[in-house]
């Protein structure tokens, strides 16, 4: 069995962009080093990526009305993915476009494969938003499997949100790496 790596939404606009914020440059290098650390278990191991992905029609959304900042607009420079983290998308690796904060695509392909996995970690911005959805999604998919996120790869633009979804995520059995 596998141990999966999901990279959530580490994209140029929640960096540098339109949505970035300081916290989310300082993670490049944790996330790197976490994705190597996969990349070395061979067969063992697996990364996924998550992509928030809008349209030109994103202010008409029901996300748009209530964050009213344009972000992640299909093909532009600010959803393609930050920094060497980019360059560290592998060929194989599977890519899922979201067009909200979980991905419903994701939590299906879990499911599918729910017999593949021993563990996933998840890594990315924002917590207490995209990480923590797709994190209860995946509970939702494989209830019985070992979910991680390491404090030192996720990041929110406010402090007291980022601990609070640290707490609920232990309080729904996420092992939470401080």
């Amino acid at each position: 069995m596998k141990k999966l790596l999901i990279v959530v939404d580490y994209q140029n606009d929640f960096v540098t962009g339109s949505l970035g914020f300081e916290k989310a440059v300082s993670l490049e290098e944790p996330i790197a080093a976490k994705i190597n650390e996969y990349r070395n278990l061979g067969e063992d191991g697996q990364v996924i990526f998550t992509m928030d992905t809008h349209d030109k029609h994103y202010m008409e959304s029901k996300e748009g009305q209530h964050l009213p900042v344009v972000h992640c607009i299909d093909g532009e420079d600010g959803w393609q993915l930050y920094g060497k983290i980019a360059s560290m998308k592998g060929e194989n690796d599977l890519v899922f476009s979201k067009p909200t904060f979980g991905s419903y695509e994701l939590c299906e392909y879990l499911r599918k494969h729910s017999d593949d996995y021993e563990s996933i970690e998840f890594v990315g911005v924002v917590t207490n938003i995209c990480v923590i959805s797709n994190i209860v999604l995946a509970k939702a998919a494989i209830p019985d499997i070992t979910l991680k996120v390491d404090v030192n790869c996720v990041a929110s633009n406010d402090d007291a949100l980022q601990e609070a979804a640290l707490a609920v995520m232990e309080s729904i059995h996420v092992e939470v790496k401080r």
